[in-house]
């Protein structure tokens, strides 16, 4: 089991540090994404809304079409995986990185790493359930996207994905400052007085 253990922890320390001289490039833009993420600073929340709301607001009066919308977008990233590794350092000035900087630069491309594996091991469960349990896997399928096609026709499909890129983007921050813990457990107070309560009627 130990053997196991070190060989999983080997394995993710060298997949981390493949992704760090992937990103070194990006490290700068990454450390300062990180901070905004994080809500190191009080009025990093309104930033992140307002520039989510002004790009939806802008996509919503310009209107692409998909295929336009999908060019630009591919066009920008091109144009940014070209100039940010050249004009960060500039910038930013890499020579300037404090050890504090380059060991959370470490446990994002740890934890980003520990993201991608996550996902992966989702995916498999998912075709292990569609092998071991094929009409689960079915019921499970098909009621999900039947309630998000339900979701997707009550509610603007722009509008849709501004709530879920907007929420995203906060969900570093209200992870970071215990919001999510505090109201989850209040949600989970509520439900317990609520089970206890059935539990006395029924007695």
């Amino acid at each position: 089991m130990a053997e196991g253990d070190n060989k999983s922890a080997n394995l993710l320390a060298q997949e981390t540090s493949q992704l760090e001289e992937q990103l070194q490039g990006w490290g700068e833009v990454i450390l300062a994404g990180d901070q905004v993420l994080r809500w190191e600073k009080p009025w990093y929340p309104g930033v992140l809304v307002g520039a989510t709301t002004i790009l939806f607001m802008l996509v919503y009066f310009l209107d692409p079409s998909v295929l336009t919308g999908l060019s630009c977008t591919v066009m920008i990233l091109c144009l940014a995986d070209y100039l940010v590794p050249t004009l960060a350092p500039r910038v930013f000035g890499s020579n300037k990185w404090t050890t504090e900087q380059q060991q959370r630069f470490h446990e994002i491309c740890g934890n980003l790493v520990k993201t991608q594996r996550r996902v992966l091991g989702w995916w498999k469960r998912l075709f292990a359930l569609k092998e071991e349990k094929p009409k689960m896997y079915f019921l499970s399928v098909i009621s999900s996207l039947v309630a998000v096609a339900w979701i997707g026709q009550q509610v603007h499909n722009l509008f849709l994905t501004y709530l879920i890129v907007s929420f995203l983007l906060l969900l570093p921050g209200l992870n970071q400052h215990g919001i999510i813990t505090k109201y989850a457990g209040m949600a989970k107070r509520e439900i317990n007085k609520l089970l206890k309560q059935k539990e006395k009627k029924n007695e």
